[in-house]
This record gives C-alpha cells, structure tokens and sequence, in this order.
C-alpha cells in the first residue's frame, strides 16, 4: 500500500494488506468509503467492478495502549469501452473536403485511437473525453478532395484500453457514386403540384444536391436527393431546370437538366379520306418528353368529347390515343376531329381532317325482259343488262315494283269509280327487293295480284352509292303458240268432213236401186 495509491482492472482479484508495528499486535478495521467493510489485516475483492472503485482506509488500534494510526488509499479500477469502435465518413466544408470520425465512448480511463491509412501530410483534431489528456474517446481527421489519391479509399481506426490485451479497430470506406445524378419529374394526383426530383445515390459519404431554375425558382442543398416542389402551371416552358451534385471525392459539380415543355401531339396523316361505310382509324400520339401529361382527349367534329360507344372505339396508352370511327357516312362523319392533351406547363391540339367519299356512280342498268310466266298473272320473270360491265363499279341492284291499276274483270269493282279503284290500290309505292349479287342478270317476282297491273324498274348500287332508276316498264302477257291448235283444228274438220261425205255416197249407192226412178 503506498500514498500513490492502486488500480486493477475489471474482473481481477485484488488483495489489500495493512500491517502495523505494534506489541501486541494490532486489530485491523477497513472501511470503504467511510463505511465498514471487513475486520482483518488483508481484505480481498475477487473479481473486482467498476462499482469498487473509490477510497479504502485501514484501521490499526492497540487496545492495551489505546493506541489507533489509519491510513487511506484511492483504488481505480479500470474497465474497457462497451463494444468495438465506431468509424464514419462525412464531407465537411461544404463537400469540399472528408471528415473522418472514430468513437469508442465509455470506459475508464478513455480509450486511445488512432487513424491509419493514406494520411500523408495531414493533421489530426483530438478531443478527449475532458478526464485525461492523451487517451481520447473520439478523433476526427480533415482530408482535403485533392489529397485523395484514389475512388475507393479505405480508412482504418485503431482503438486501444488498457484493459484490453489487444487493440480493436473499425474501417469506413470513400467512394464516388457509381453513376451519374438522375433527374425526373412528376405530378401528385390532384393536379396541384409538379415535383422535380433529384437524387444521385450511392457514394460514401452522401453527395449534396441542389436545384437551380429560371426566375430564380430553386432549392437549397440537402444529402442524397433533392425534390423541387412547383404549383402547376407555374413551370417555365422551355427554361432548364438544373439538379447539381457535388461529392467530397471530386472537385468538380456533376449536374443533370429538366428542360419543360408543354406536350406536342403528332399524327400519321392530317386528312384521312375514305369511302362510306369502312371503318377508319386517327392516330395521335405524344412526342417524348420529360413532363407527364394528362390524358389524351379526342372530340368530334362536332366538338363532342368522344367515349367508347358503338360508332367510336378509342385505345389509349400515357403516350398515345388512337381513335376508330366506324361504317364512316359522308353527311355524319365528314369533318374536323379534334385530338388534345395538357401538362404542367400547358396545353395542346392537333387537328385532323376526315372526308367520306361516296363511291362513285353505278352504270345504267336496263329491263329487256319483263313478262308474266303464265296466265295467273302471279309471277313476273325479269333480265336485265348494265352498260359497260367490263368496266365494273356495282356491287348489287334493287328491283323494284308499284302497283299502277286494277283491271275492271275483277270481283265486286265492275261498278267501281277510279277514286274507289286508286283507294283499293293504295299509294304508288315501290316496294324494294335488293339483289346483293352483281353478277345476277335475272329475277322472278311473285306472289302478285292477278288484277293488278305493276311497274317494274331495276337501279344499280355500288356500296352506299344508289345509280340511276331505269325507265318503268308494265310486264306483257305471256306469248302461246296457235298454230297446232288451228293445225289440229283444221285437221279434225277434214276428217269429219270426209267422213260425212263417206257416209253419203254409201247411202246413194244403197238405196239406187230401190228408187230408180229417181236418178232417172
């Protein structure tokens, strides 16, 4: 025991001994912290805790003299930081220069650390934990971007107590973010705002990044990412807006640009022309461009905002909207469309032009045949030709029929007037029969009234596209051959004629001699 007084470290047994001269001997008191601990000349501590540190006096008395001397030591004990050692990297002077920071706190007395590593010609800041002046619970090194020789840098901090048999150490590591900064923008789902973002990840430490656009619109720096916040609609069409990026590790800025635009719509083909009743469809589509936009609108040419119903049919992605018009009509259909999209920075139209042509006129037809097929007078046989047929352009014919009159033979209308007749009869109305064929030449058209005289006439179509009615015609009567009747007629008079007269010169000769007076 000496006045310098004792340390052990955490865990070891520590024995403190008091030896007094005295005859006879002594008797021994000890206490800690002025309270009585044990009675005895050595007091033992195994394995010893922090919590022991502290003064520790030992008590000699003689009680036959009455005697008593106290002597007093201060025992330290030391124990080891929890854990391994903390290391990081930060930028400091506005990511210009590496700060390296190592902390192992706790522990008595603090531990001592140290750098190692590519730290030529570079100083080091301490600061100690204020209760020793060498042994340090942190350190911190300033390393400048030039005094960095390489990308990928590795620092090393060694940590050492002792109540540690060996050192303990921890390493951070420098690097530059493997690509370049990324610049994208967006807008929130009400429509109010459009975000520009910005970020450059990866890299250690972080990269500060800023924002800097026109009219002064911007944003301070902030680590790793950066968003812009901009009403919508307020965005500068046309103006840059540059994200730029600084790392410790390199001297210069890296920076990337978000050039805004209102959108631009394109088309295949301004005008579109097709025939009646084809389908047809109008393309638009969005140049690419930076600043999402609105969905694609396509209005008619009547300037109605078109839906999918069974005359429109649109497919639409983000970048484009194809619009289909179907069985297209020259008087419906013709006309202006009119496709339209907006973002943040504003908004746009393109025009597109449909025309519907008829298709072009049929040639004539003419009836060389309309006739009834028998004496019933209740089916019309008809043939008919088309003018210039090598030349085509029909796809089919409506034949068509009207009733004119009826005939007076008919039941009941023998003392009819003509307003009774017309009103039996109806209107002159054609009635449509339409023969999609155009190769057909021939028809028949029945169950007709016997009574009744028809009109016949036979029109052209090609597609929508009606030609020119040909001249009405009335059927004739059906033709009948007379001659074997009159032949047979004729004949069947001969033959009884010969027969009578037969008939007669056998009477004569038969009665000439019973009456021969008379033929005298």
């Amino acid at each position: 025991m000496t006045e310098r007084g004792y340390s052990a470290l955490e865990r070891e047994t520590v024995s403190l001994l008091c030896q007094a001269q005295s005859n006879p001997a002594s008797q021994y008191v000890w206490f800690y912290n002025n309270s009585q601990v044990y009675t005895g000349p050595q007091f033992t501590i195994t394995k010893i805790l922090r919590m022991h540190t502290g003064d520790y006096a030992c008590l000699a008395q003689n009680t036959y003299l009455n005697t008593r001397s106290k002597k007093t030591i201060s025992l330290t004990v030391y124990y080891p930081p929890d854990g391994p050692p903390s290391c990081s990297v930060q930028p400091a002077l506005n990511h210009t220069s590496l700060r390296l920071l190592c902390s192992w706190p706790g522990g008595f007395p603090s531990a001592s650390l140290r750098w190692t590593g590519d730290l030529k010609g570079l100083g080091q800041e301490e600061a100690d934990t204020g209760q020793q002046t060498n042994p340090l619970s942190n350190t911190a090194i300033l390393l400048p971007s030039e005094g960095l020789k390489s990308n990928n840098s590795l620092f090393t901090c060694m940590g050492s107590h002792p109540a540690l048999k060996q050192s303990t150490e921890c390493s951070t590591r420098t690097y530059v973010p493997p690509a370049l900064p990324v610049c994208f923008a967006y807008v929130t789902n009400n429509r109010q705002y459009l975000m520009l973002s910005c970020s450059w990840d990866g890299g250690a430490p972080k990269a500060l990044v800023w924002w800097e656009g026109p009219g002064g619109q911007g944003k301070g720096g902030q680590e790793n990412s950066n968003i812009l916040i901009l009403r919508y609609g307020t965005a500068r069409s046309g103006k840059p807006y540059t994200c730029h990026a600084k790392h410790p590790l390199l001297v210069q800025t890296e920076t990337c640009r978000l050039t805004l635009e209102a959108p631009v719509l394109l088309t295949q083909r301004r005008v579109v022309s097709v025939y009646e009743g084809t389908d047809v469809q109008l393309t638009c589509n969005l140049r690419a461009n930076y600043l999402p936009v609105s969905e694609i609108t396509w209005f008619n040419n009547q300037g109605v905002d078109i839906q999918d119903t069974l005359k429109y049919t649109l497919l639409r992605t983000s970048a484009w909207a194809n619009l289909t018009v179907r069985d297209t009509d020259e008087t419906q259909d013709s006309g202006e469309y009119r496709c339209t999209t907006s973002n943040a920075v504003g908004g746009t139209e393109i025009n597109v032009t449909l025309v519907v042509k008829r298709h072009p006129m049929p040639p004539n037809a003419t009836l060389i045949k309309v006739m009834y097929n028998s004496r019933q007078r209740n089916e019309v046989e008809l043939e008919w030709q088309v003018q210039n047929e090598e030349q085509g352009g029909w796809t089919g014919f409506i034949l068509e029929h009207r009733l004119v009159s009826e005939r007076p033979g008919r039941r009941g209308s023998s003392n009819g007037s003509k307003e009774e007749m017309e009103e039996r009869i109806g209107p002159q109305v054609w009635y449509r029969n339409i023969i999609q064929d155009p190769e057909v030449r021939s028809h028949t058209v029945g169950r007709l009234t016997p009574t009744v005289t028809y009109q016949f006439r036979i029109t052209p179509i090609n597609h929508r596209t009606i030609g020119h009615s040909s001249a009405p015609k009335t059927p004739a009567e059906p033709r009948y051959n007379m001659y074997p009747a009159v032949i047979g007629a004729a004949i069947g008079g001969m033959l009884f004629a010969a027969i009578i007269t037969a008939l007669l010169l056998v009477y004569i000769i038969r009665n000439r001699n019973n009456n021969p007076r008379e033929f005298c």
